[in-house]
């Protein structure tokens, strides 16, 4: 599984492709956000964590997701601003994605 995750690709919240494979050799957490939803205090936890280890070749990748009772409606601007402002997240964000269904993005 891990030789077919680096394969991956997926836009950041600026609209740049990224290419999994940066993070080869990094210990990751992948995880799906919601800004909206009340479990988004989240943010400030993830970003606590990430300093905490950054600087051990840890990485935190934000992928928000709007299928779960609408809790990410907002586009890629509002939701970088949200997470910038509202908790300093300065892990890396990805644009909304689909987590399931027949849209689901690959990662």
């Amino acid at each position: 599984m891990e030789a077919k995750f680096y394969s991956f690709k997926a836009k950041n919240l600026g609209g740049k492709e990224v290419e999994m494979s940066t993070f080869k050799g990094k210990t990751l957490l992948v995880v799906n956000t919601a800004s909206k939803c009340g479990l988004s205090p989240q943010f400030e936890g993830l970003e606590n964590l990430y300093r905490k280890y950054k600087d051990k070749n840890f990485v935190i990748l934000g992928f928000p997701c709007n299928q779960f009772a609408n809790q990410e409606p907002g586009d890629e601007k509002s939701i970088s601003e949200g997470c910038l402002i509202n908790y300093g997240v300065s892990f890396p964000m990805f644009a909304k994605i689909d987590v399931n269904g027949e849209s689901a993005h690959e990662i």
